[in-house]
């Protein structure tokens, strides 16, 4: 039986080569009588040299939070704040208006501790250290993540570890299919509000290493929208309840940025400016019967941002990073029954990082004798300087300049079913004063802070996506320098404000190529913060229109955060999607035994708040839904009823659908796809279905039902 075996296998073997041999020969033949059509077909088969490189995949030690891709466009979202509320652990300050002032709020440790990011390098405001999100569109992102702490990756800038949570925003990066050499989008959205907001977007490949990216957006709307409001007594009897037109909301705001890409065997590098520019209305508060205000605003913000990252050698990496800034606002307040008031102020930033990794061991270790190693053990060593400086119109403004200088040591050991990471952060900061005042003669004296963290992150089994995590961390954020130095305001005696996290949580997840069950996903967190020298402003001597600085407060914050999410193909081509966040928090003001505050959730934390976002895609049709809740809360740390503010909740749903227009080009005789598919979407928003009417803040009316339609055309 062997024998017989063998002998068809040899005679198998031969019929295989004897009809390669008659192929060949009639390839060889077809190609004498038609060259081109051989050349045709070499082209077809011919492919492209590819270099490959990747590290090795890691899970993130921290959590993180992240809207990418479709799911991001897919929200109802006007800006990157109203993205960030479907956030577990976010409250959003949203002062209503299509303009208003929006600022986030993560774990109730406040707005200053909060870094915001923009393609990798923070943004900041060292005037009064808050970040406006409303200022930021949605159509240039691809990505928005929220870290817990800090980001899980230790090469990185210093002031990436300085934060308590950071916010990272991270623009389009060019990427071309094969045979184009350009995109172009172009939008067109209109709406509620008298909303008109086009934007185009252009990317350019110059050569195979380097690409070009340039987008442009313009904005405007009246901002005028009804609403109800509402006043309901202790007793439950009814104060007031009215029907108005919501006045001086209107923003037109126009936005343009380049950037150049480039790529390296080991290495990338990229340059991007940014300009924008804004007049819009405040609409104010709505006190004393007072329905309508005047006060505008005008802002102009721009920057130069750069970095380089280059693998030197084998086990060491450096990224250096760049960036200038110039912002300017003006503020006017032509209401003379008050106070006149028309400021300028002027920001200049100028910020330089240089990181540095160092694989130690592991398969691609500095030194060779380590690189046998199983375990993974890399430091990064970093040091960062930034200078601020502010220019006012305001009598008695005193013009401060900053140093800060950053500097961090950080490690981080993975090792089978462990991954560690600790920091250490020292933060120097040097004032100088341009002009003394009679109210302010010095500037604050210098600091040297140091802020440790740890994390870890534990995987049971290997085979499964299952981690338990904790950290503890410790930052401090500085007086700006409002607090410090406006006029007849600031203390420049004031200590920086302490942060001490505590965190623990459970994270899995799993997916399936085939069945009806794609994934499933879920996370939670504990955690307890202390808020430490927390800097408050308290009635200056026997007045109550005069104000000062001071480090008094004291806050506790306890809570839970949970998300969870699954996705279903229950037939080809229909994805079905659901994702779940909720928050609990205990947020206490423990600052004086005396107040009636003692012990009370600190202002505008809601004990319960969640969201639910559900979409359905089918070839080109998308639906999605979207619903978030906001449980009771107060707007004092004094939690009697008449500081009371009831649950609000949002309906938001979105259709639309996208084509794509397939061109055919003759070539030589034969039907060929042309490289240029032009595709055409519809969208339809509908926002607050319910007509609810609701404040974020108090006597900041929101609006009712809204909407807007949406056209885009890619090329």
């Amino acid at each position: 039986m062997y024998l017989c075996s063998r002998k068809r296998k040899v005679l198998s073997d031969r019929r295989i080569d004897i009809v390669i041999c008659l192929s060949l020969i009639s390839v060889l033949a077809w190609a004498e009588a038609d060259s081109t059509a051989v050349d045709s077909l070499l082209e077809q088969l011919r492919i492209e040299e590819v270099t490959v490189t990747a590290r090795r995949r890691t899970e993130p030690v921290l959590p993180v939070q992240t809207l990418e891709g479709e799911r991001l466009h897919a929200l109802s979202t006007n800006s990157v704040a109203d993205a960030v509320r479907y956030f577990s652990g976010v409250q959003i300050k949203d002062y209503g208006g299509v303009g208003g002032l929006k600022t986030v709020d993560l774990r109730s440790m406040g707005t200053h501790h909060l870094g915001v990011f923009y393609d990798g390098i923070e943004i900041g405001n060292a005037q009064n250290g808050v970040v406006d999100l409303g200022k930021f569109s949605m159509e240039n992102l691809e990505q928005i993540a929220l870290y817990n702490g800090q980001k899980s990756d230790i090469f990185q800038s210093a002031k990436d570890f300085g934060s308590a949570g950071t916010l990272y925003l991270r623009t389009r990066r060019p990427r071309f299919e094969q045979g184009k050499n350009f995109n172009l989008q172009v939008s067109m959205r209109a709406g509620s509000f008298g909303l008109l907001n086009p934007s185009v977007l252009y990317e350019q490949k110059l050569t195979e290493q380097v690409h070009l990216s340039a987008s442009a957006e313009y904005q405007h709307a009246h901002g005028r929208y009804k609403f109800r409001y509402r006043r309901v007594m202790p007793d439950g009897s009814v104060a007031w309840d009215t029907t108005a037109v919501r006045q001086n909301g209107d923003v037109s705001a126009g936005r343009a940025e380049a950037g150049v890409f480039g790529y390296m065997p080991r290495g990338k590098w990229h340059v991007k400016g940014y300009y924008y520019q804004s007049e819009k209305g405040i609409p104010g508060a709505i006190v004393n019967n007072v329905w309508t205000n005047a006060q505008r605003q005008w802002d102009r913000n721009s920057f130069v941002q750069g970095s380089y990252m280059q693998t030197l050698i084998e086990g060491y990496d450096m990224q250096v990073s760049m960036k200038y800034s110039n912002d300017k606002m003006r503020y006017l307040n032509p209401d003379t029954t008050l106070m006149y008031i028309d400021n300028s102020f002027l920001q200049h930033e100028i910020y330089m990082s240089i990181a540095n990794r160092l694989q130690l061991s592991g398969k691609e270790a500095l030194i060779r004798g380590l690189r046998g190693s199983e375990a993974e053990w890399s430091m990064n060593l970093t040091a960062d300087w930034q200078w601020n400086r502010l220019w006012a119109d305001l009598k008695e403004f005193v013009y401060p300049t900053r140093n800060t200088v950053y500097f961090v040591a950080a490690t981080q050991v993975d090792w089978r079913w462990l991954r560690a990471q600790a920091s250490i952060l020292g933060t120097y900061v040097n004032d100088k004063l341009g002009k003394p005042s009679v109210f302010t003669h010095d500037a604050a004296e210098n600091r040297l802070v140091w802020t440790p963290a740890v994390f870890f992150s534990y995987q049971p089994y290997l085979k499964e996506q299952l981690f338990l995590r904790a950290f503890w961390k410790q930052n401090m954020r500085m007086p700006t320098f409002n607090d410090l130095y406006y006029t007849d305001v600031g203390n420049i005696s004031l200590q920086p404000e302490r942060c001490t996290q505590y965190d623990g949580g459970v994270e899995y997840s799993k997916q399936w190529e085939r069945g009806v069950m794609r994934e499933v996903r879920v996370k939670a967190d504990g955690y307890f913060n202390q808020i430490r020298d927390k800097i408050v402003a308290i009635p200056k001597g026997n007045g109550q229109y005069r104000w000062m600085m001071m480090n008094i407060g004291y806050v506790e914050i306890r809570g839970v955060d949970v998300n969870g999410g699954i996705s279903l193909c229950p037939v080809d081509e229909l994805i079905l999607s659901a994702n779940l966040s909720y928050t609990f928090q205990k947020a206490q003001d423990f600052t004086n035994r005396e107040e009636i505050t003692y012990g009370g959730q600190i202002a505008y934390i809601p004990w319960h708040s969640g969201s639910v976002t559900a979409g359905l895609n089918w070839r080109g049709l998308s639906v999605n839904y979207s619903f978030i809740y906001v449980g009771e809360r107060y707007h004092n740390s004094a939690n009697i009823p008449q500081n009371y503010e009831q649950p609000w909740y949002t309906h938001d749903m979105s259709v639309g659908y996208e084509v794509a227009f397939k061109n055919g080009v003759k070539n030589k005789g034969r039907e060929t796809k042309s490289q240029v598919v032009p595709k055409m979407s519809f969208a339809i928003e509908i926002n607050n279905m319910l007509n609810q009417q609701y404040e974020v803040i108090l006597n900041y009316p929101m609006p009712g039902i809204n909407g807007r339609g949406i056209v885009r055309i890619t090329l």
